[in-house]
């Protein structure tokens, strides 16, 4: 793609960011690629530090990623299984090679290793080339007020299903945030910067929320796109139509561009957005030809629309 070493920074939460950053790892090289992954739905449980989308990241680029979409692949869950027996209220479920991943992401962060250091050194030892980038090294929690009761975000996603109509959205300890020097320093040097085909408000806003993040995507010198995860008008997997609706936006291509307003330089979407640059691109990301497929479009598309300085 004519592009540097860690040309491209891609914005990710879920499932199709994570989609999308294998595909930018195969397109692009895994070496050129650093994904700065939201960590608002992080959650200390059963002695472990799990963090669901930088771990869905990194198991996604790891080639390890379980068919139904999360966790590792033919994994087992005897530990879970255990613990009901000793009548523990299991709500959040991981398989037993998951537990041990984030049991040692534990071990390291009370060892005095920052969340990028810890994670860096799991990918290593995975065999992850890509840089995966916890948004923050310090802790932000997404809550979400669902009738009149605020609940952390996995406790809603999980325990309550993702149900109810939402009433308020927050990211508790973003305002005594930071971007660690490592997310920073990738804005810096990238030619290109993609917002992945995630949850606006529960993905990227989170990442958008750290001060000095948002300041720092819009002086970067790269041009930056949002890749739309709504297909054909509707939402693939996950409450982004909740979330939308909670925010007043329309659930279209254009009410994702609304959300993220003077940030972007451009928009790759399965329809024409107004006043916006935009790709019109297929956005589904069946297998590997159709992941390689979307990234090299939109790699293409964002370098086509040249740098902002």
């Amino acid at each position: 793609m004519g592009l540097s070493t860690a040309g491209v920074v891609l914005l990710s939460g879920g499932t199709g960011g994570a989609k999308l950053a294998r595909g930018m790892a195969d397109v692009a090289g895994a070496e050129r690629l650093a994904v700065i992954v939201n960590t608002g739905d992080d959650i200390e449980i059963y002695g472990a530090h799990v963090s669901p989308d930088p771990d869905l990241v990194s198991f996604w680029l790891a080639d390890s990623i379980d068919d139904r979409g999360w966790g590792l692949r033919d994994d087992t869950f005897e530990v879970m299984d255990a613990m009901r027996r000793l009548d523990v209220d299991v709500w959040f479920n991981l398989g037993d090679r998951d537990l041990a991943w984030c049991v040692e992401r534990a071990r390291m962060r009370a060892t005095g290793s920052s969340a990028t250091e810890a994670l860096a050194e799991l990918n290593r030892r995975v065999g992850v080339r890509s840089a995966v980038l916890p948004m923050s090294e310090d802790a932000v929690r997404t809550w979400v007020r669902v009738d009149g009761r605020w609940r952390p975000f996995q406790q809603f996603m999980i325990s309550d299903r993702a149900a109810g109509v939402i009433e308020g959205v927050e990211f508790r300890g973003a305002d005594s945030a930071a971007p660690s020097e490592a997310v920073l320093a990738a804005i810096r040097s990238a030619e290109v910067i993609v917002i992945g085909p995630s949850n606006p408000l529960a993905s990227i806003s989170p990442i958008l929320a750290v001060p000095g993040m948002g300041a720092a995507l819009s002086q970067a010198a790269a041009p930056v796109v949002a890749v739309s995860p709504i297909v054909a008008g509707e939402v693939l997997k996950g409450p982004t139509a909740s979330f939308m609706a909670y925010a007043g936006l329309p659930l279209t291509a254009a009410g994702i561009a609304e959300h993220y307003g003077s940030l972007l330089d451009g928009i790759v979407a399965d329809e024409e957005v107004p006043g916006l640059p935009t790709l019109r691109a297929d956005l589904h990301m069946d297998g590997a030809d159709g992941r390689a497929r979307l990234a090299r479009e939109t790699l293409a598309f964002a370098q086509g629309l040249g740098g902002r300085v």
